[in-house]
């Protein structure tokens, strides 16, 4: 056997593993998708079903033809209820919530990143030692607080105690220690103040950054249950998952609203992700390499 032939037979060996390996990976994968979403799926199903049905038989993966409905959608759009002031409220607290937290975390960890100063690495262990914190043990004083600072049944209530995330400011912090510092130096040579420098030229910079950390930020927002049911007792001014879980109550249940509200509920995180997928996945793989 002649040294090339040796060679032509190791490299397509090595192409074969390789094919093999990513044939596995691929196929692993496309079964923990189909997993995650046969969650969905049976919600999806279950709103063309009636809401008796669901009560019967619960959520299935079959529709039967004969029990195919639109009832559900059509109680949604056309029938007497708040789905879309619940809608409407969710948006804006998600909205001022995701733009409120990433402009202040980002500028918090910009200059843990990019200044040095006494107590630096102090307080950024106290910031992530609040990560350790769960929120059910603050929740009675956060509580106290708003009360004192008449934030009760605002939005401002629901919005205030998150905007200072910490892990999103742990996050900004590893994506900025990958940006060279000389970026900084370049901008104050050329007479751009901190605050410019900051703006014009690091906020692009963290475009990527921005929009993994607006997924995860607005998904928290528009999923949160617990804090929005405390501090809301108006009926005019409850979020999504408030109001949808409202609809379960020990004196009668709205399916049908229910599982047609769940459903288009998700609508509006599936298209944030998708004009976003591109900068997510970048953002989440560049924060972990140094440049």
């Amino acid at each position: 056997m002649t040294k090339n032939h040796a060679v032509v037979m190791i490299a397509g060996s090595s192409r074969n593993r390789r094919r093999a390996s990513i044939t596995v990976s691929s196929l692993f994968f496309i079964g923990l998708s189909i997993i995650v979403l046969i969650p969905f799926i049976c919600i999806l199903v279950g709103s063309f079903q009636p809401g008796a049905d669901i009560v019967t038989y619960g959520l299935r993966l079959t529709i039967n033809p004969d029990r195919f409905t639109l009832d559900c959608y059509r109680n949604l759009f056309l029938g007497e209820n708040h789905y879309f002031t619940w809608f409407k409220n969710s948006v804006l607290v998600t909205a001022i919530q995701t733009v409120c937290t990433l402009a202040i975390t980002s500028f918090v960890a910009y200059g843990f990143s990019m200044y040095r100063f006494k107590g630096k690495n102090i307080l950024f262990a106290l910031v992530m030692f609040t990560m350790m914190i769960p929120f059910e043990i603050i929740l009675l004083p956060l509580y106290q607080q708003m009360i004192q600072m008449r934030l009760i049944n605002t939005y401002a209530g629901i919005i205030l105690p998150f905007v200072a995330n910490s892990l999103a400011i742990f996050f900004f912090r590893q994506y900025l220690s990958g940006i060279s510092h000389d970026f900084v130096d370049a901008g104050r040579v050329d007479g751009c103040t901190e605050y410019g420098i900051w703006l014009r030229i690091m906020v692009p910079l963290m475009a990527p950054s921005y929009a993994a950390m607006g997924i995860f930020v607005g998904m928290n927002s528009w999923n949160n249950v617990l804090w929005p049911m405390i501090i809301i007792n108006s009926q005019s001014k409850i979020t999504l998952p408030v109001g949808l879980s409202s609809l379960i109550t020990p004196y009668g249940n709205n399916y049908d609203l229910l599982i047609a509200g769940a459903v288009f509920s998700v609508l509006p995180i599936f298209v944030l992700y998708l004009f976003f997928q591109k900068y997510f996945i970048s953002g989440l793989t560049a924060g972990g390499i140094k440049g």
